[in-house]
């Protein structure tokens, strides 16, 4: 019987230390674990967005039953916490929200009443960012500055 017992014991050790590397692995595919809908809320459809980089994506939404947009930043892959931004303002009624912080998946929400007005939005992660100025102003065309500091 001691054999039998060694056998299951290097079997079972085996086994833990298995499945001990395969919870520790990281994931096949890396992709956000959140989406700029859970974010922003229910109601809030993505209406634009813009590339950070190679780090992630700065999204617009807006809900039409409110007429508020929202911007939120989403990383490509989650991580450490580093610096990110998610900000709107409307040129028009001066009205602006912004989130900054450390953060690990994304930045926001941020909320401002956009309905029959132009915004700008933008975002960023660690040291890159995104700003779009003129955006959703039907045949004005918007622009877009990136910046790596």
């Amino acid at each position: 019987m001691p054999i039998t017992r060694s056998i299951l014991s290097a079997t079972a050790v085996t086994a833990l230390a298995l499945g001990t590397a395969t919870a520790l692995a990281a994931p096949a595919s890396a992709t956000p674990n959140t989406t700029p809908e859970k974010v922003c809320g229910s109601g809030y459809k993505t209406v634009n967005s813009a590339a950070v980089g190679s780090r992630g994506t700065v999204y617009l939404t807006y809900n039409s039953a409110n007429g508020k947009n929202c911007v939120a930043t989403i990383r490509s892959t989650p991580g450490t916490a580093t610096d990110m931004s998610a900000w709107i303002y409307v040129p028009d009624t001066e009205t602006y929200d912004e989130d900054y912080g450390r953060y690990t998946s994304y930045a926001g929400p941020t909320y401002v009443y956009g309905k029959a007005h132009c915004v700008d939005w933008g975002g960023s992660i660690g040291n890159v960012s995104i700003q779009i100025t003129g955006s959703n102003c039907a045949a004005r065309a918007e622009h877009r500055v990136t910046t790596v500091r």
